[in-house]
Parts: C-alpha cells; sequence; structure tokens
C-alpha cells in the first residue's frame, strides 16, 4: 500500500543538479532519471518555498534509498521561480536544458500558473504539490498532477468551521455573525474568497466586508479600520507571510479584537510568522491550511514518521505543514511510477490513473485519487489554532490533537 513503509535505515541524499540555474547539470546517466524541482527560493516567498522544497527532497531521498523509481535513483534539477517572469524562464530551461521528465513545484498559485503553462505546450508532465488556486487543475490541461487540497476546500472548511464549530462555541447563530473576507488580490487569495463568498451565502452567512490588497502592501491600517467599523466578528484572511504579519500587528495596535481570526494559508501557519508578532498576539487564531504535523497520528498515518526524519535531517521541528504536503504528495507520485513503465507522458498519465489512496492511510490524513482533470479528489484541508506557542489540529474531530477554545 502507498505510503504504508517505515522510513528506516541509511536516507540516501537527494541529488540536486541545480539550485537556482547558475550552472547546467549534465544528462541523467543510464541509471538515473531526472525531475524538475521549481519553487520560489529567494525573495518574499522564499521561507515557504524552501519549506516545501523539503518535503520533497525527503519523499526523494526515501524513495532512492529504496531503491528508486524503476530501478533508477532520482536526481532533481533546481530552478527558483521568485516570480513569474522567472517561473516561466526556469521552466523552458529546466524542459528544453536539463532536460527533465516532469517537474514538481511550485507552491505559489501565480507561479505555478505561468510555469505549468511552459510544461503543458511542451507535453511535459507538472506535478504541482502546494498551490491552491482553483485555476490550476482548470483549465483543460492533458499534462497537469495536483495532489494537495484546493481554493475551495480551504474557502468550504472557513465555512464548515464557522458554522459547526466557531459560532456554537461562541454561542451565537452562525446568521447573527458579521464576517469580514480580506485577501491577497493575486490568484490564490482571489480565489479563495470568492469561494468563500459562495459557500458562505449558501450557509446564511452575514458577510459585511469583502476587501482585497496587494500581498505587497506595507500598510494594512485602513482595512483594520473597516473591520472595525463594520463591527465584523470573524475575519477571515487569506494571506502569505509578510501580510499575515502586518495584519495581526496593526489589528493588534489598534485593539481589534474580533470574536475570531481565521486565517487562510502558510502565512498563518509558520512558526516564524508566530515569533514575528508574538506568541501572546496570535495565541488563539486559527488558520485552515493543509494538515499540520500537530494532528492525531491515527488519522495520519506515518506523521511521526515524517517528523522524525525531517529533524534528523533539518536539525529542528518542521516550520509549516507545507514540507509534510509536498512529501506526500512527491512519495505517491514517485510511488505510482515506480510501478509504471518508462517516463513518456503517455506512461505517466496511465500510471497515476491508477493511483487510489483512501484516507487515513497517508501522513497528511486526506487520501489521494487524480480526476480527469488532475486534480486529487480526496484532497481536504483541516482546521488549526494557535496554543500556547503551538499549531495544534482542532477540526474535523476525528483529526484533532485539542478542542477549540476562545
Amino acid at each position: 500500500m502507498i505510503l504504508k513503509k517505515k522510513m528506516t535505515g541509511v536516507i540516501a541524499p537527494a541529488v540536486l543538479a541545480v539550485a537556482t540555474g547558475a550552472g547546467i547539470a549534465g544528462t541523467a546517466s543510464a541509471d538515473e532519471v531526472k525531475f524538475g524541482a521549481l519553487y520560489p527560493l529567494s525573495g518574499s516567498l522564499a521561507l515557504l518555498g524552501e519549506e516545501s522544497f523539503r518535503g520533497l527532497e525527503l519523499a526523494v531521498e526515501e524513495v532512492n534509498a529504496n531503491g528508486g523509481v524503476q530501478g533508477q535513483q532520482i536526481v532533481l534539477a533546481g530552478g527558483d521561480a521568485v516570480d513569474q517572469n522567472q517561473a516561466i524562464g526556469e521552466a523552458r530551461r529546466l524542459i528544453s536544458r536539463e532536460d527533465v521528465e516532469a517537474i514538481f513545484g511550485t507552491y505559489s498559485s501565480s507561479r505555478s500558473i505561468a510555469a505549468s503553462q511552459v510544461s503543458e505546450l511542451a507535453g511535459v508532465p507538472y506535478f504541482e504539490l502546494g498551490a491552491v488556486a482553483h485555476e490550476i487543475t482548470n483549465r483543460d490541461f492533458d499534462n497537469i498532477y495536483r495532489t494537495n487540497p484546493t481554493a475551495r476546500h480551504m474557502a468550504r472548511t472557513h465555512v464548515d468551521m464557522i458554522v459547526d464549530a466557531i459560532a456554537p462555541e461562541l454561542g451565537r447563530d452562525p446568521a447573527d455573525l458579521r464576517i469580514g473576507i480580506i485577501h491577497e488580490d493575486s490568484n490564490y487569495g482571489s480565489s479563495v474568497a470568492s469561494f468563500q463568498e459562495v459557500f458562505g451565502e449558501e450557509a446564511g452567512l452575514n458577510i459585511v466586508v469583502n476587501e482585497a490588497y496587494p500581498a505587497s502592501t506595507v500598510d494594512m491600517s485602513s482595512i483594520v479600520l473597516r473591520l472595525q467599523e463594520r463591527d465584523v466578528d470573524i475575519v477571515l484572511q487569506t494571506s502569505y507571510q509578510d501580510d499575515s504579519i502586518l495584519f495581526l500587528r496593526q489589528a493588534n495596535e489598534r485593539d481589534f479584537e474580533p470574536s475570531a481570526i481565521i486565517g487562510g494559508g502558510g502565512g498563518y501557519s509558520m512558526v516564524p510568522t508566530a515569533e514575528a508578532v508574538g506568541f501572546d498576539v496570535i495565541e488563539g487564531v486559527l488558520n485552515a491550511d493543509f494538515t499540520q504535523y500537530a494532528v492525531n497520528a491515527d488519522f495520519a498515518t506515518g506523521v511521526n514518521d515524517f517528523v522524525e526524519a525531517y529533524r534528523e535531517k533539518y536539525g529542528s521541528d518542521p516550520r509549516s505543514g507545507h514540507s509534510l504536503n509536498n512529501y506526500v504528495g512527491a512519495k505517491v507520485i514517485l510511488e505510482a511510477l515506480d510501478e509504471g513503465n518508462g517516463f513518456s507522458p503517455e506512461a505517466i498519465a496511465e500510471a497515476l490513473s491508477a493511483v487510489d489512496v483512501p484516507a487515513g492511510e497517508t501522513a497528511v490524513g486526506y487520501g489521494v485519487k487524480f480526476a480527469e482533470n488532475g486534480q486529487n479528489d480526496a484532497a481536504f484541508m483541516m482546521g488549526m489554532q494557535w496554543r500556547d506557542g503551538a499549531l495544534v489540529t482542532v477540526y474535523p474531530p476525528e483529526a484533532a490533537v485539542a478542542d477549540l477554545e476562545f
């Protein structure tokens, strides 16, 4: 069964052929197979980009230690997707000069969208392990596969948490709560916000603010003021790290204390975010995101083995669940390819069409089964809360390690 192997023995180091395009790796030897690894490794998204890459790196090392894929050791040719233009250029380089069989990536939705357009035109498979924008797997592409949950799953989790858990905990009718939606304005934040509106209206929620802003903004005080003026009870923020920190700081400075703040995505799941704003400020803040490592291990088979391997290699706890989700996605794909015959786009499509991993049998809890558009239809997100300096899973109940508290 996929992902049931223990991570035992000495892990062979992953071979990273070229980290940022500064050098050119030679053609893979007969006993090697080369894949691209395209992540933002510099710039404003570098922290989560690197954390995401670490998950892929751990998966590759484990698979290589167990014999590789179809008897060949995996070599990663790296690319730095610092922005959309560079993502396009790096995807072209990985395909034309590195001659990769497929590309793994990429965390940022806008960069994934840009780079996967290049790979689709070239007929090269693209494995997305962390970007959530709905558009990624809804463009009628033949060579895109996404293992992680999407913007739709994130918004669904936000609304379900409000209705099923937060409103009852507050002793309020969900319809009486005043909801404020704020989001960075790229494909990522806009995609999540659009589904928050749809699902919120379906659930009868009272959305009184819906405002976009550039992720690069340096002042959110006017947004905080509008949320205060509209008496918002629950804030939903879909953000990256810098804008998460900015909002939490300025909300605290203005003594804005809504009943709940629910983040969306990696900005709210990163330990460095909590350190930047202060653990007293982030205490009780919620997040809907990928599975984090503080999750019921009976529900997420192998999560403790992942954490142990991460600590051994990097000398710390995982900084976010992004490494865990990239690890699981990569493991599923690589183990499926090991059962295939060659690495042509047709062979890869055939191998991945056979994947059917039930929920509860992966280290992220959700299952994996690819739909016709390449999206993992068995994926879902979870709800977490910052408590005593740690982000712990509180929703759904079967995955929780703590009860929701205010």
